[in-house]
């Protein structure tokens, strides 16, 4: 019985990771909308990509909220909520005839209902593993990578076929039917914590948590490398199709970085369930630098697609170790919160680093700055993975358990 009930966990994970899917493809499935409403509305590519600051600063904010109310209500609740909030976000931006109207439907609706999703999924999905815990992250992190891969090229394809708003009222409507009926797979009520395994379990309050040194060590870190990403995934797209590469390809670039970050975020997470997170989160942010800088050399369709395969292996590699060492520190009590507060602040990173490039391609014309502010910022992330610490008092699996080394 107990072993049955312990195998739902991985159903909580893949309803986790399909949920995800949906709401980050939806999100990141602006960049390929960029080019299309510049062109039918006339607003320029840093007034759109004000958007994206807009969407990644109130999906901050919904991490963070969301996360609070999970902790007391627990994630199906808040991710059906979302969902509904999504889908009413995409479909009245599908409509949307003033920019001030994009901003707060597009920019503020959806983000902040997308925000729903990840770091409270991500902390039910925690509650169900002792053993595992950094693949069963991984998996549900992976739907991101899911997403873009998916939701990316069929956005172009809706647009191709019709055009941009069309194509938003669908991935709308997609939203609802996806992501509400999949919440109710998502149980909380999870047999296996930390004590029950004997393992000490941190006690931090949610005061606590924010004024703990190594919370923003965490948060800095996971801003850098969130700010560090950003901007060359949003103009992924736009900056391929500058050089010459076709729309359909430039597309599928990005749903190619996409696909490698599964492998990366599966792939990173069991190697920090044996080599440690500190160890892993380095190394990915190290490979993410030099790749994120190799793109000022990127010319035709085959450059695009072999760096988007470094590329997507490399963040997607360090993106579930965040909630990982998180977990770790502050403990399953207060997970949805204090994860919320990190992803709060990773994605005001997120859209910092999407508006620069279009203000930056506004200004100068091109993309190259925007590729090489964003590899110095990822070496920042670099060096502040190195302030990571064990705290003491608590266990905290920072370092590869000794039968693993």
């Amino acid at each position: 019985m107990a072993q049955r009930t312990v195998s739902y966990g991985w159903i909580v994970v893949a309803a986790s990771a399909a949920i995800i899917c949906i709401g980050m493809g939806t999100l990141f499935s602006l960049g390929v909308f960029l080019v299309p409403i510049e062109r039918a509305t006339g607003w320029s590519r840093g007034q759109i990509s004000t958007v994206a600051l807009l969407n990644w600063i109130a999906m901050g904010v919904g991490s963070f909220a969301w996360g609070v109310l999970s902790d007391r209500i627990g994630g199906r609740g808040v991710v059906m909520a979302g969902g509904f909030l999504l889908g009413l976000g995409l479909v009245l931006a599908s409509q949307a005839q003033t920019l001030w109207q994009f901003y707060v439907t597009f920019g503020v609706l959806v983000g902040f209902s997308v925000g729903a999703f990840y770091a409270p999924l991500t902390s039910t999905a925690t509650k169900w593993f002792t053993e595992r815990r950094g693949l069963a992250v991984a998996l549900v992190s992976s739907g991101i990578g899911v997403g873009i891969l998916v939701i990316s090229p069929l956005a172009r394809a809706l647009t191709t076929a019709w055009d941009w708003r069309v194509a938003m009222l669908v991935l709308g409507d997609i939203a609802w039917l996806v992501i509400i009926p999949t919440a109710l797979l998502i149980r909380d009520d999870a047999p296996v914590t930390a004590r029950a395994a004997g393992r000490p379990e941190p006690a931090y309050s949610s005061a606590q948590v924010l004024r703990a040194p190594q919370f923003w060590a965490i948060a800095l870190t996971h801003f850098a490398c969130c700010a560090a990403h950003s901007g060359p995934i949003f103009h992924m797209v736009t900056h391929a199709t500058d050089q010459g590469v076709p729309a359909m390809a430039a597309a599928a670039a990005l749903g190619v970085s996409g696909l490698s970050s599964i492998a990366g975020r599966i792939g990173g997470g069991m190697i920090a369930d044996r080599l440690g997170v500190k160890r892993t989160l380095i190394g990915g942010l190290l490979l993410q630098a030099a790749i994120i800088a190799a793109y000022v050399l990127a010319r035709e369709a085959w450059s695009f697609y072999a760096l988007a395969v470094v590329f997507g292996t490399a963040y997607g590699g360090v993106m579930p170790l965040y909630a990982l060492v998180t977990r770790e520190y502050f403990g399953e009590k207060v997970m949805g919160t204090a994860y919320g507060a990190v992803f709060l602040v990773s994605s005001l990173g997120m859209g910092l680093g999407s508006l620069a490039g279009g203000v930056i391609y506004d200004r100068l014309g091109a993309y190259a700055w925007l590729y090489l502010g964003s590899a110095l910022v990822a070496f920042m992330a670099v060096l502040l993975a190195f302030t990571f610490r064990r705290p003491s008092g608590v266990h905290v699996r920072l370092e590869a358990p000794a039968a693993a080394r």
